[in-house]
């Protein structure tokens, strides 16, 4: 493979570098600098290209100049993206905020207690009174409003101030600050009763407006013709890519099987739209004209698509991939898949260059490059005469081919690799195409109510099929591999391994071994370093969960956790708030004790590496005379003063955590202070770290 054709290949990477360093190291060059920078590349690289363009040593200088412009040009697309340095956004805002004007510019997501709307703020209500303003937020409201009836671009009033979103309090727990940031999302509002009024209804009747409806639509269709929750779910999650309707056993079932890309619609699901095109216009496909009228129809088709799903951000990841393709067909015979790839995702960034922090759309890209690249020559490697092994085979490819490119990211990500993922892809992959195709027709004959409820019967016993053997494939031995932690940089050098691996084969020389053995060495030594900073080690976390006592040490992949019994049973706070720390620390087995046992009459002793521990849990608590102790740590606003301890015990820091209330720690911290006493606020400051 040359690297000369690959234009379009060089201007997306060098243009995604500018954007990572204008994301990761954001103050390193000035926005005025990057400015000036851009400017004298393009104009150097015209002057260049237009006087002395002749000798190749010429060409290489002016590419390498051109290079040079896109790279300060990705570098100041963040910048001009960043809707939080804008002039007007709410984050500029000193005065406090009593109310604000938005505009609904999401379709409703239904949460487990809530529903969940996007919202532009249009303007806010200070005491000096209103005027215009810019933002976005996450809003909230409790499952009694029934805001999936408003449409898009209602706009509403809430008479309450946004809150920033807080940065992540516990360790390792995800930053969703910054997740919501590469979104422009920065703030959010739990909205109570009585708290918005409607303002206005929708005057903004455009392509998202509909969008919106068409999706509603389809969604409500789709449960009207199948009553079965969980079958419904995964024919909308199929169809239109709306997962809100998934119970989490089913959500782990896929997970661990190997089979949950096809839950979110994707390149898969487009493609398969795309094949089912080309398959039937395949006659016009041998004329010029033809494959005009081709790319024109499915271009049509694959648009109406995504906007029957909302026009949703990953869809329309998907159908602009593969709109560049669809096009590129007719353009003529100098393309390659591998520019028109590069081209779609340059376009993609260019709108929103923060797309490339995306998980999806980094899958996506990670996942069609392996196909494009690994399946033919796989397919290769066995010739098979029997056309159902054939269809099998094609299939193991295609997974196999997509598994090796986005191993690295499925490890750093998602800390698990399904180990059957082969034979779910078997019946998963084709399944996949069966709802895909069935639900679309189900939207298509809605109307014609006897034949659609026929078709919704069989689609629903399919589906039911196709879970029941997802959850066998769940059920197997060892069936998934979890708990595994990578660094980004280990990822990095996933990539290289495989990369070393793929010249190996190709180029059939020595060199690509070098880079290898230097990434295998390098993630070994990697590997050895976090498990003596981190596994081998005493750790002790109390952690930041408003409203319950949680702590935990952990040591040698051992935790001895301690929260009280609400908390305990709480696996979806447990998998959010604890969960990623344990994953650092290497955590095999926990040992979970109720933090509030009758017997201990208030208060609890723990000695660990030398270290003692004193655990004050309520008010009923007798305290004995002068002891000694390392760490005292008060729950639920037990001790009524600072001096109620500091007269009785010898201690080094008390730990408030995260069960006592916000006026109750500062009252007592102040109390501290005076008497010049160590102490930590779980609730205020974070969770509480310490190496012992």
């Amino acid at each position: 493979m040359q690297w000369i054709p690959f234009a379009m290949v060089r201007i997306a990477a060098i243009f995604i570098a500018g954007i990572l360093l204008s994301i990761y190291y954001p103050a390193v060059i000035s926005q005025e600098l990057a400015t000036v920078f851009l400017i004298i590349f393009t104009v150097i690289y015209f002057l260049v290209r237009f006087f002395l363009n002749r000798s190749p040593s010429i060409k290489v200088a002016t590419g390498s100049i051109g290079l040079g412009a896109i790279f300060f040009a990705g570098y100041l697309n963040v910048i001009l993206k960043m809707e939080s340095h804008q002039t007007g956004h709410v984050l500029q805002c000193k005065e406090r905020i009593v109310a604000y004007e938005i505009k609904l510019i999401s379709p409703a997501e239904e949460k487990e207690k809530s529903w969940k709307r996007i919202g532009s703020i249009r303007a806010i209500r200070t005491e000096k009174g209103w005027r215009s303003a810019s933002g976005k937020l996450n809003l909230y409201w409790p499952k009694t409003e029934n805001v999936s009836l408003l449409d898009y671009g209602d706009v509403l009033l809430i008479n309450a101030a946004p809150r920033e979103i807080d940065s992540p309090y516990n360790p390792y727990e995800f930053d969703f600050k910054r997740f919501l940031g590469f979104k422009n999302i920065y703030h959010q509002q739990f909205v109570k009763q009585g708290e918005w009024t409607m303002l206005k209804k929708s005057d903004e009747h455009g392509a998202l407006f509909y969008a919106h409806r068409a999706r509603n639509w389809s969604v409500a269709s789709i449960k009207n013709f199948i009553s079965s929750p969980r079958e419904q779910g995964i024919v909308i999650a199929l169809v239109l890519g709306v997962t809100d309707g998934l119970d989490n056993e089913l959500l782990n079932a896929y997970s661990a099987s190997g089979a949950m890309h096809v839950l979110a619609v994707s390149g898969l699901h487009v493609s398969i739209i795309y094949g089912i095109l080309l398959f039937f216009f395949r006659p016009l496909g041998k004329s010029a004209e033809g494959q005009w009228i081709v790319a024109v129809v499915s271009l049509v088709l694959l648009w109406a698509y995504a906007f029957i799903t909302g026009l949703s951000p990953s869809v329309l990841r998907a159908v602009t991939m593969f709109s560049f393709v669809a096009i590129a067909k007719p353009v003529g015979r100098n393309t390659n898949i591998y520019n028109t790839l590069a081209a779609s995702a340059f376009c993609l960034l260019i709108y929103d260059p923060y797309l490339i922090m995306s998980v999806g759309f980094q899958l996506s890209y990670l996942a069609v490059l392996g196909i494009v690249y690994l399946q033919r020559p796989l397919y290769n490697l066995w010739e098979v005469r029997s056309a159902i092994m054939n269809w099998v085979w094609q299939i193991t490819c295609v997974s196999i081919a997509a598994q090796i490119a986005t191993f690295g990211l499925g490890l750093l990500y998602f800390h698990q690799f399904p180990v059957y993922f082969l034979l779910s892809n078997l019946f998963v992959i084709p399944g996949s195409f069966v709802v895909l195709v069935g639900g679309i027709l189900l939207l298509i004959v809605g109307p014609f109510v006897t034949f659609a409820s026929w078709l919704a019967v069989a689609l629903e016993w399919f589906v039911k099929i196709m879970n029941e053997g997802v959850f066998m494939v769940e059920q197997l031995p060892f069936s998934l591999i979890n708990g595994i932690y990578i660094s980004a940089f280990q990822c990095f050098l996933l990539f290289l391994f495989i990369l070393g691996g793929l010249l190996l084969i190709q180029c059939r020389k020595f060199q690509p071994v070098y880079l290898m053995t230097t990434s295998v060495v390098l993630f070994v030594i990697l590997s050895w370093h976090h498990t003596y900073t981190e596994i081998d080690k005493l750790n002790w976390t109390v952690y930041r969960v408003q409203g319950h006592p949680v702590m935990e040490w952990t040591k040698n992949g051992s935790s001895f956790f301690l929260a009280d019994a609400a908390f305990l049973d709480d696996n979806n706070k447990i998998r959010f708030h604890i969960q990623p720390s344990r994953l650092v620390y290497g955590v095999r087995k926990v040992q979970s004790v109720c933090s509030l046992p009758k017997s201990s009459k208030g208060l609890q002793f723990y000695c660990m590496n030398k270290k003692t521990f004193l655990w004050i849990k309520t008010k009923e608590f007798q305290l004995p005379e002068r002891v000694a102790v390392d760490y005292v740590i008060v729950s639920n606003n037990a001790i009524k003063s600072f001096r109620q301890i500091s007269d009785h015990i010898n201690f080094n820091q008390v730990v408030f955590d995260s069960s006592n209330s916000y006026r109750y720690c500062e009252r007592l911290e102040s109390e501290a202070k005076a008497m010049n006493k160590t102490t930590y606020s779980v609730l205020k400051k974070g969770a509480f770290i310490l190496n012992l």
